[in-house]
């Protein structure tokens, strides 16, 4: 008999003793760990779930899943628990619990969150990570998979190329990337301008809601299912799984990279790429990369323009595509490859393709380091003036990079409000600006992020306006911070509208009527609006707090 079939069998002080002695001397956390115990299924016990920072696991299981080293220091803080529930039944159980003795909760899938809103915060809270919950079932006959919380992007393509080698998924091309907290928050990759983002892909989805409640598309209804579609992790519910439509993609695709220097006319070519890469075949994403490299002159920088492809076709039509719509790029033959799809992905992440698949199956990033992300939309060209100036600035800062994905296509024909994902028709890029480094030390972070904040500023003039519209899964706390008071709404709508513009609103009408006490929270989560806040302020006895609070809800209601 293992452990997890025994475990049941043990008084609860025994229990307590195997998630660690420090609850011994915290009453609360013991009564907290008292109630897990107690309310898991006897057929699902949860105490091999639980580990407290006494637990000899602490430390791998927290560290496990941190992709950003700025939050793996000594003073990061640390959850005073975690939960890493092995079934549906301890996420419920756990949710019960937390909101019994008011905990804050964070919800980890794959610690790519750019953040880590989703493993610390500045307040006790203990973690749930979902690593567990990673199972895949695909259906060849219906065209679809589930797919829990706790999978890889990796493990996902990896076992839709086991079922069929002409199917895929229009999601990101890393593959430690979290299910959960990627489709949560949007989720694209190099097949949308084929497919649309990950949620346009969505059919239904599991999750545990405030009350504790396992739903699905049917019982949680159609406003809700839309909100966990794209609105963002943390702040409806616990994720379980997603029900997503597969889609075609040829047995042979043709990807290729180039890097062209502005010595090598890149300005003439990045000019032409921006007019090409929204309006080109939808079968063809060109993704452009930024960054300053050494010169062909001593001690002089330049930037290289790297182009990056995946065309869903073979290399002849290829050619001539590219010969025909952006010549100017200058590809040879020897600079396509055909391979399969889900080589192309370890293509995309920089895997030469014959090392064997099995290598998307890791859950380790190749490397780990410090970073820092910011994002924009572009919605109109930038004159060739305009690009010699940035060219100047990235030089004079060098160290940050820019990466820009191409719209048009599908994304521009799905409407904006489809999902809480508004960034649609309109735009012809995204940038993510990111900053990277492999030192440590609070100087040495504050001198690679101001740098990225400069060149952020800088282009203001050539992005998206009023608002300035940002990406949800590039997560950036400049935006703003919600400590979810009774401001809280003004708040989060600082970050809101840059990342959801009209569809902000409705986020926040499904937050206060499907979780009106916040129980799910984060430092960027939707905030509430609702007469359950305003009872809070009369228990607070400030007239002048309730009155504001009565303001902004007449406020929001007539909000256009």
């Amino acid at each position: 008999m293992g452990l997890r079939s025994s475990i049941i069998l043990l008084p609860v002080a025994v229990l307590l003793s195997l998630v660690g002695s420090s609850f011994a001397t915290n009453s609360v956390h013991n009564t907290f760990v008292h109630c897990l115990l107690n309310h898991s299924e006897p057929s699902h016990p949860i105490a091999a779930a639980i580990f407290s920072q006494n637990s000899s696991s602490f430390s791998s299981v927290l560290q496990g899943h941190i992709r950003n080293l700025r939050f793996n220091t000594s003073t990061t803080p640390k959850p005073f628990l975690i939960v890493t529930p092995f079934h549906e039944s301890h996420v419920q159980t756990t949710v019960v619990c937390a909101k019994r003795y008011n905990f804050l909760m964070k919800i980890r899938s794959g610690g790519h969150d750019y953040e880590g809103a989703s493993y610390v915060a500045s307040q006790p809270f203990f973690l749930m990570d979902m690593f567990n919950l990673r199972s895949i079932e695909i259906d060849m006959e219906s065209e679809t998979a589930w797919v829990q919380a706790g999978a890889t992007l990796g493990e996902l393509y990896y076992r839709i190329a086991e079922k069929s080698k002409t199917h895929g998924f229009p999601a990101g091309v890393c593959p430690t990337v979290g299910v959960g907290g990627h489709i949560s928050g949007g989720g694209y990759g190099n097949l949308m301008r084929k497919y649309g983002t990950s949620v346009d892909n969505v059919v239904d989805a599991q999750i545990v809601d405030a009350q504790g409640r396992l739903l699905d598309r049917r019982t949680m209804g159609e406003d809700l299912f839309w909100a966990v579609r794209g609105g963002g992790g943390g702040s409806f519910g616990v994720i379980l799984a997603y029900k997503i439509n597969l889609v075609r993609v040829p047995e042979k695709v043709t990807v290729f990279q180039v890097g062209r220097t502005l010595e090598q006319n890149g300005t003439d070519i990045v000019y032409k790429w921006q007019h090409v890469a929204p309006t080109i075949d939808n079968n063809l994403f060109i993704r452009l990369i930024l960054g300053v490299v050494d010169g062909t002159q001593v001690a002089k920088k330049t930037v290289r323009a790297n182009f990056i492809a995946l065309f869903l076709g073979d290399s002849e039509s290829l050619v001539s595509l590219m010969k025909d719509k952006f010549p100017q790029l200058g590809l040879k033959q020897s600079d396509y490859i055909e391979t399969s799809w889900l080589q192309s992905v370890m293509f995309w992440d920089n895997i030469d393709i014959t090392t064997p698949v099995e290598i998307l199956l890791e859950r380790q990033p190749q490397s780990m380091k410090y970073l820092k992300r910011k994002s924009d939309y572009v919605k109109k060209p930038i004159s060739k003036e305009g690009w010699e100036g940035i060219w100047k600035k990235m030089i004079e800062l060098e160290k940050s990079v820019m990466y820009f994905n191409p719209y048009g296509g599908r994304m521009a024909e799905i409407p904006s409000t489809e999902t809480p994902f508004p960034h649609r028709s309109g735009n012809l890029w995204k940038i993510q600006y990111q900053a990277n480094w492999y030192e440590a030390g609070e100087e040495v972070a504050q001198y690679h992020m101001n740098l990225l904040k400069e060149l952020h500023k800088y282009m203001t003039p050539f992005v998206s306006q009023n608002p300035r519209q940002t990406f949800m899964c590039y997560k950036d706390l400049d935006l703003g911070i919600n400590h979810h008071g009774f401001l809280g709404y003004f708040k989060g709508r600082a970050y809101g509208v840059q990342y959801f513009t009209h569809n902000f609103k409705r986020l926040v009408e499904i937050k206060s009527k499907v979780d009106p006490t916040n129980f799910f929270r984060t430092e960027q989560s939707i905030p509430v609006l609702s007469y359950v806040e305003f009872r809070k302020l009369i228990t607070e006895k400030s007239v002048l707090s309730l009155l504001f609070g009565l303001f902004a809800l007449h406020w929001f209601r007539n909000l256009k």
